[in-house]
Parts: C-alpha cells; sequence; structure tokens
C-alpha cells in the first residue's frame, strides 16, 4: 500500500513539468514579438540596405523560425513523451511527427536545430566580418564545430545503443 501510494504521487509529479511547457509558450510568444519588431526594422530599411545587409536580415528572420520551431518541437514532444497524450482526433491539420517522436528522436531534433542556429549565427558573423574581431569568429567557429561533433556523438551514441537493445 505505501509502495502504491508512493508510486502514484511520483506519477503525478510528471504534471510539474506543464507550467516549463507553458513558459516556453510565452517565450514563442516573446519570439513572435521579436519577429514583428525585426521585420519592421528590415521593410524600413529595405530600400538602403546592400546586399550583404539585407542577406543579414533574412538570416535574423530564418534564425527566429528556426529557434520558433525548436520551441514548438520540445514543448509538444516533451508534454507528449513526459506528461500527457494530445488527444488530437479533432485537429485535421495534426503534423504527423507529433504523438511520434520519443525522447531520442527529440534529442536529436533538438541537436539539429542548434547546429542549425548555430550556423546561421555564424554565417551572419562572416556576411559582416569587418564587424567581428578574429578572435569573435574563432570562438564562433569552435562553439559551432562543438555542437557539430556533440550532435554526431549523440546519434553515434544513440544508434550503438540501439543496435545494442536489437541484439
Amino acid at each position: 500500500m505505501l509502495e502504491r501510494t508512493f508510486e502514484r504521487a511520483l506519477f503525478a509529479c510528471r504534471w510539474l513539468l506543464a507550467p516549463f511547457y507553458a513558459a516556453l509558450a510565452i517565450g514563442l510568444f516573446v519570439l513572435l514579438v521579436k519577429l514583428l519588431q525585426e521585420l519592421g526594422h528590415f521593410i524600413l530599411h529595405a530600400l538602403d540596405s546592400n546586399e550583404s545587409q539585407t542577406i543579414l536580415g533574412v538570416l535574423t528572420l530564418v534564425d527566429l523560425s528556426f529557434t520558433a520551431s525548436l520551441l514548438i518541437i520540445v514543448m509538444f514532444s516533451g508534454y507528449e513523451n513526459f506528461v500527457s497524450k494530445f488527444d488530437h482526433s479533432d485537429h485535421k491539420d495534426w503534423p504527423e511527427w507529433m504523438g511520434t517522436i520519443d525522447f531520442t528522436g527529440l534529442k536529436l531534433k533538438l541537436m539539429s536545430s542548434i547546429v542549425a542556429i548555430s550556423a546561421i549565427q555564424l554565417l551572419k558573423a562572416f556576411m559582416d566580418v569587418k564587424a567581428n574581431s578574429d578572435r569573435e569568429l574563432g570562438w564562433l567557429v569552435g562553439l559551432h564545430m562543438v555542437f557539430v561533433v556533440s550532435g554526431l556523438l549523440m546519434a553515434l551514441t544513440d544508434r550503438v545503443a540501439a543496435g545494442h537493445h536489437d541484439k
């Protein structure tokens, strides 16, 4: 009886994660405000911008889009994996990937998104190379490579673990 009560209480603790996912939804709104601010700045300076500045503006919009998509992946996959299943029977446009990403898939998608965001930041820095010191560029390249290698090692580890479980 004590064990069953403890297990029920422990299982109910998963709902403590719900506010974290709600906070990520608020973060999504904050990103939307930032997107609108950047879009306004981008449009207002479109005629005055050179090619490099235009590309930087577009990359900023892409970066914000990737970050927002990352939040969606974490919110939905995390909630579905750790808190409760969604009832998506009423939603005709329910994406196929939702409800099928396990924790391993979530980690890999998260790492892939971080690598993509890092690559965009690195590209933005190289597009405006005069504004960055060699030291800053070196750090950006180094950090990006850490993310790339970490992602590869994580994927390799998951692949080895999956192969071990198959046997």
